[in-house]
């Protein structure tokens, strides 16, 4: 057995340059961190706390460490302070969103400890946060800023075991009282994410360095576990399977003591960390092959809480806004993959139900920024404001993720939502209601509800699903609502008739259809005014800037060919289109060689689409957006009403597509793109 040492870090600087620290929140893990500052570039020089008096204490012993003029007060006292550069936030799990926030509209670089979020939609929206606030934020995974990590991590990139087959990674420990913030579910307690992070993200890089991506995220995940009577997780272990075909066991608990190692399979050997997540001064790796007798390597000297300080600082020094040993979107990636953890062993935080009151991440009230890009339009019988982008209620997996989205839309001056009653079985009408209850807007939003999908697209189905969206929504009127659908087999007249029955009794402002032919919806109006009801005044058909071939799915109606776009510009009906990006077409992953998606291929590959994509990729160099921008602003830039639905899964993707809403183009231009000039 061979050993080899690790250079010890270098000595760090003195004096006034040094960058100045804040600890929010001194408990035991501040502690820890607090005992390895004096090996860092940094210096404490502010301690805060909720407790004057825990403040006070934490500050005299910093004078132990070497820091002598520590100012101990409040948070906001703190993050007042001139000297603080960043700050190192260790409260309980449920406390960090709001100190996080606090302390970037403060000009602060912030170290966070895991879990950044106790869920994905919160998690996002403090990473989205420090993008616009243009400041570093790092997710406190210690370990991964040791070098024995990326000792490891280089092991397995040169293929010491040869080719990565399996991860087996634990983190468990038994605290013999079930009290405290460990067993508190109001505190986000329990094994996952107290310390079920530091196996998930030792696995995924490992499956970053033996296949080049930039962040491994399970496409499969399977986990059984134990409940404890205080209602969080004690003990559980769950099952991983990558991409490439790498799995990996991973275990955490808070009443069960593990061994706590790694061991990582190779087709060649394995890889033995016995101490991974680098509590000891000497911790080693021990590779074992069938090609030569096992070596140790060794790691002596090494402060991990100075390391990632240092981390942090040196982002901030650079003007990124994420240190590269735990990036934004790894970070993003592990609390999806610790949702779908606790989700597969039945572990919902009370705070998280679907009938929470979930406050916006800052803690403060809704409001449209003052720099909000959106732009809005009318629609006959709304007296509201219209933004001309429409949010659309189905790709939220939870509340604290529908909440976190639209937030965000609405800051960025949202008005529209478009839901609908078979969206998610009815749970996402319910989501969507619950938010605006608990952010007070149901006058200043426009909803749309949807109902009668095939097969129950008759009168009286209408009038069921149309009662039951509202009891779902807690409202007593949809602003908007369309049929999703059309049944040729049903006199257009009685559709006309208990639409406008529902108008007049003031369960719906204005009426249309979704995926109606243009023909039934003129045949509509004819009726209703030869018989003094309302007409159709919306309609919500597939249109973008490719033309459709086909519909992606059965029923569906598109408007994007040439008499269609007459026909809307003749009437000035406003079209609320779905599917502007032609399901992905112009984000750069359809080209005439790839095939492999039947669907695109079968609805937009052409010729003419391809060369509209060019084109469009052509004008997005010349405005400095995407291509996707591009298609969005002709969605906008039509000589009829448009109002394009998108459907974002994250703030990023909003942000992305929104992009869209700062480009102008000329008539000359729109034609051009559309191969007619």
């Amino acid at each position: 057995m061979s050993a080899q040492t690790a250079t010890p870090s270098s000595t760090p600087p003195t004096g006034s340059d040094r960058p100045g620290w804040a600890v929010l929140g001194p408990g035991s893990i501040a502690r820890r961190f607090l005992s390895q500052l004096p090996t860092s570039t940094g210096v404490l020089v502010a301690a805060g706390s909720s407790s004057a008096e825990r403040a006070q204490r934490f500050a005299d012993e910093a004078a132990e460490h070497g820091f002598a003029d520590v100012r101990a007060g409040s948070y906001e006292d703190v993050l007042a302070d001139e000297r603080v550069d960043a700050v190192y936030v260790a409260t309980v799990h449920t406390g960090h969103a709001d100190l996080v926030v606090r302390a970037l509209e403060a000009g602060k670089a912030v170290l966070c400890e895991k879990p950044l979020a106790p869920n994905h939609g919160t998690a996002m929206a403090l990473v989205d946060a420090a993008r616009q606030a243009g400041l570093p934020l790092v997710e406190a995974f210690m370990y991964r800023f040791h070098p024995q990590t990326a000792a490891l991590l280089d092991l397995v990139r040169t293929g010491a075991i040869g080719d990565v087959v399996h991860v087996d990674a634990s983190f468990a420990f038994r605290a013999a009282e079930r009290t405290g913030r460990l067993y508190d579910p109001a505190t986000a307690g329990g094994g996952i994410l107290d310390v079920g992070g530091y196996p998930v993200t030792m696995a995924a890089a490992v499956v970053q360095a033996a296949t080049g991506v930039p962040v491994a995220e399970p496409v499969d995940l399977t986990a059984t576990g134990a409940l404890g009577p205080t209602g969080v997780d004690e003990w559980t272990v769950a099952h991983l399977t990558y991409r490439t075909g790498i799995t990996a066991s991973v275990r955490t608990g808070v009443r069960l003591q593990d061994d706590n190692t790694v061991t990582v399979h190779g087709s060649r050997g394995r890889i033995v960390l016995t101490d991974p997540w680098t509590l000891s001064d000497d911790p080693t790796i021990t590779v074992h092959t069938v090609d030569e007798e096992p070596r140790t390597l060794s790691s002596t000297g090494e402060h991990p809480y100075a390391h990632e300080a240092d981390a942090t600082v040196a982002a901030l020094r650079s003007g990124a806004v994420e240190a590269p040993q735990m990036t934004h979107d790894e970070t993003l990636a592990t609390v999806r993959t610790l949702d779908r953890w606790r989700a597969a062993i039945g572990l919902r935080y009370p705070f998280e139900a679907e009938t929470a009151d979930i406050p916006t991440v800052g803690g403060r009230p809704l409001r449209v920024r003052a720099d909000a890009p959106m732009q809005y339009g009318t629609l006959p019988g709304i007296d509201k404001r219209v933004s001309r982008l429409v949010m659309g209620v189905d790709n939220q997996p939870d509340l604290a993720h529908a909440s976190a989205l639209f937030d965000m839309f609405v800051e960025q001056g949202g008005t529209v939502f478009d839901t609908g009653y078979i969206y998610g079985g009815g749970v996402l009408e319910g989501r969507l209601g619950t938010w605006i209850q608990n952010r007070g807007i149901r006058d200043d939003v426009v909803v749309i509800t949807k109902g009668a999908h095939t097969p129950y697209c008759d009168p009286e189905s209408l009038s069921r699903q149309l009662l039951e969206s509202l009891e779902r929504q807690g409202t007593d009127h949809a602003d908007v609502y369309m049929m999703h659908r059309d049944n040729e087999d049903v006199p257009v007249g009685e559709f006309v008739d208990v639409l406008d029955e529902h108008r007049r009794a003031g369960r719906i402002r204005v009426y249309g259809g979704s995926n109606w032919s243009l023909a039934r919806f003129d045949e509509a109006n004819a009726y209703a005014a030869a018989n003094g009801k309302h007409g159709f005044e919306v309609l919500s058909n597939h249109f973008g800037l490719a033309e459709a071939y086909d519909v992606p799915w059965e029923g569906c109606r598109h408007v994007t060919d040439a008499a269609s776009k007459q026909w809307l510009e003749e009437r000035q009906v406003p079209l609320l289109p779905w599917s502007s990006q032609a399901r992905g077409f112009f984000t750069g992953r359809a080209t005439p060689e790839d095939t492999s998606d039947a669907e695109l291929v079968r609805c937009y590959y052409s010729d003419a689409n391809f060369e509209r994509l060019r084109r469009a990729r052509e004008l997005g160099e010349q405005h400095g957006v995407p291509a996707t921008a591009i298609a969005l602003a002709y969605v906008l830039h039509q000589p009829f009403p448009t109002f394009p639905l998108f459907g974002p899964r994250t703030i990023a993707e909003a942000r992305s597509s929104m992009t869209g809403l700062s480009v102008e183009l000329s008539p000359e231009q729109v034609a051009w793109l559309d191969l007619r000039a």
